[in-house]
């Protein structure tokens, strides 16, 4: 992965530490460092991860999946499983067959379920 040694070495020279004194730090041969850098060898994930806390930088930075070093939050929600909840009738008849009408905390959690199915922001 090219992008992974270009990542490697602009971190090192961005605090401007030369491959020997990182190599000392990390614990790492000044040559080992540079075959990382220069893509002749893959780091294996420990030494990635200490690159990722030495630099206080995000995996996926160093991976180049973004190009922020803190990194990229990922949400995941399948947009075909909310809609298929969202559009399932039959689910929204058991939810509403669950609850007494005549209590009001049922009402409000009842509510709460049906707004959660159909991917409402406001829960009240």
């Amino acid at each position: 992965m090219p992008t992974v040694g270009k990542r490697l070495k602009s971190l090192r020279e961005s605090i401007k530490l030369s491959q020997v004194k990182l190599g000392r730090i990390a614990k790492l041969k000044q040559a080992t460092v540079n075959r990382y850098e220069h893509n002749q060898a893959e780091a294996p994930y420990r030494v990635l991860l200490w690159y990722a806390d030495y630099f206080d930088v995000s995996m996926d930075y160093i991976f180049g999946r973004c190009d922020e070093p803190q990194g990229k939050m990922y949400s995941y929600e399948p947009k075909f499983i909310k809609d298929k909840i969202a559009n399932n009738e039959e689910l929204q008849q058991f939810i509403e067959m669950c609850f007494d009408p005549n209590s009001s905390m049922s009402g409000k959690l009842k509510n709460t379920l049906l707004e959660m199915m159909k991917g409402g922001d406001e829960i009240s």
